[in-house]
């Protein structure tokens, strides 16, 4: 049997968190995706299928998105956006992503932002 990857190991904790995590309208799910240069948030309603809100360090223009102040940015934006468009609670989907570095600090900053997860 070939051995998986490390991003197919990480699919394959995604999908087991998946069939229990959903995010409906009036709890949305936070989901993350973290590459080598950059880490994205998304807002999304599973149940319409919608995506509510997004951030990324693309589209914030950061010089340097692979990092953790990149990261605390991004999660301060994505806590603001949410906000404004009055969701308030979401549930935490860390992509199957070990809740450490970039992903805790994401994490962090939309808590003290004001979102609750």
């Amino acid at each position: 049997m070939a051995k998986l990857s490390r991003n197919d190991r990480r699919l394959k904790r995604h999908l087991r968190v998946r069939k229990t995590i959903s995010g409906t309208a009036a709890c949305p799910r936070l989901n993350v995706f973290r590459s080598n240069a950059h880490i994205h948030a998304q807002i999304i309603d599973d149940v319409a299928g919608n995506t509510l809100v997004a951030c990324s360090s693309v589209s914030l223009k950061l010089e340097n998105g692979s990092n953790v102040e990149g990261a605390k940015l991004v999660g301060a934006k994505i806590a603001e956006l949410a906000l404004a468009k009055d969701i308030k609670e979401v549930v935490f989907d860390r992509g199957g992503y070990v809740y450490h570095g970039r992903v805790k600090a994401l994490a962090e900053a939309a808590r003290e932002a004001g979102l609750e997860f």
